[in-house]
């Protein structure tokens, strides 16, 4: 009986040292930077290497995103991305090349090594289309003009506020308008009634939405607008 008992715990220990363990680097640098919903059916994924771990981490990450939302195509930030798997850039362009939806791929003139390798991989296999920079490791398909100072700026922070008063000047998406009156009609009610304008049973104020932010980052901008076109055309050409 003891004799079993230590076989077991022995083989229980073996079975343990033999798991993959992941390192402090694994843990604090994932390869997946970041992914979320853009447009509530935008999946947006940031790379940050181009690793071994990168094709299983994007596999986690889109089931976690169609887990709750139907995803209509997907933007894939390479953007200061770089990598020295070349493997892994090919098994990654793989998952994508494999599937039907719109791809759009973000590069800039950091995206570096294998990061570049999967852009390219990307657009020979005509899996999706590159946006970008100029000038940039991969020639984009649609280039769009912008500040290197802007560009880090609008990468932290895709919702920047806007460095200019002329928002008729800035790029964006969500419909964006240039000015917008958000006076309530509970404002509108009290100076009616300030300037001796008084009605009976004045209609209740209705509350007011929160308003959707908007993109302001130009590149992400047009590929989310990509997207969205091309999932209206499918729609309505099933």
């Amino acid at each position: 009986m003891i004799r079993r008992f230590f076989s077991r715990l022995s083989l229980a220990l073996a079975g343990l040292l033999a798991a993959p363990v992941l390192s402090c680097a694994e843990v604090t640098n994932p390869a997946l930077a970041k992914s979320e919903l853009l447009e509530s059916n935008v999946a947006y994924l940031r790379v940050s290497h181009v690793v071994a771990r990168l094709p299983d981490e994007i596999s986690t990450a889109n089931q976690e995103l169609m887990a709750t939302n139907q995803i209509t195509g997907t933007v894939l930030d390479l953007r200061y991305a770089d990598g020295d798997d070349a493997a892994a850039a090919t098994a990654t362009a793989n998952l994508f090349a494999t599937k039907k939806l719109p791809l759009a791929i973000l590069v800039n003139n950091r995206t570096r090594d294998a990061a570049a390798t999967l852009a390219t991989t990307l657009r020979i296999a005509r899996a999706g289309l590159v946006f970008g920079t100029v000038p940039a490791a991969v020639k984009p398909d649609i280039a769009v003009s912008e500040t290197p100072a802007d560009e880090k700026k609008f990468f932290e922070n895709p919702y920047a506020a806007p460095a200019t008063n002329d928002l008729t000047a800035l790029p964006g998406t969500n419909d964006f308008l240039p000015w917008v009156d958000h006076t309530s009609e509970a404002d509108l009610v009290r100076a009616k009634i300030k300037d001796g304008d008084e009605f009976e049973n004045p209609p209740p104020p209705r509350a007011s939405r929160p308003q959707k932010p908007v993109i302001r980052d130009p590149v992400l901008a047009r590929a989310v607008d990509l997207i969205r076109g091309l999932a209206i055309v499918h729609e309505s050409h099933p």
